[in-house]
């Protein structure tokens, strides 16, 4: 029997979208308020999905106290109430989208966590902004 579990957790971070290669006219014709010189940010809502198979003796999919333990390690610690392009090493050079954290938490996670788990990632930039990754 195969189960999914989810954990949610909650960080703030400020960032700015900006293409160096593109001039200031440009950035703001594309990404608006988002690429402010001065940042902004958000305070987004992350949920992790793990899918797998029930253990016949734990009755767990995954132990979600090792769950919480690498988001804290990988998405909690990194990125909590940091600046995205200035204090994180994986958005030196790649655009802090939605999308692109996403994509990153997910990398982070799968790394961490055993292959035979299905892994997706919802995260939530607003009420009415959300971005699922599942590594396809």
């Amino acid at each position: 029997m195969k189960a999914s579990v989810i954990r949610i957790a909650n960080f703030n971070a400020a960032h700015r979208l900006f293409r160096s290669d593109w001039s200031d006219e440009k950035n703001r014709d594309v990404f608006g308020l988002c690429s402010n010189p001065n940042f902004h940010g958000h305070n987004y809502k992350l949920e992790v999905n793990v899918t797998g198979d029930i253990d016949p003796e734990t009755g767990f999919v995954l132990d979600l106290k090792l769950l919480k333990e690498m988001i804290d390690d990988e998405v909690m610690e990194p990125f909590d109430h940091r600046n995205l392009n200035r204090d994180t090493e994986e958005f030196q050079r790649l655009n802090p989208t939605a999308e692109n954290i996403a994509a990153v938490i997910w990398q982070k996670l799968r790394q961490r966590l055993d292959a035979r788990y299905g892994l997706k990632i919802r995260l939530h930039e607003t009420e009415r902004n959300v971005v699922e990754f599942d590594g396809r």
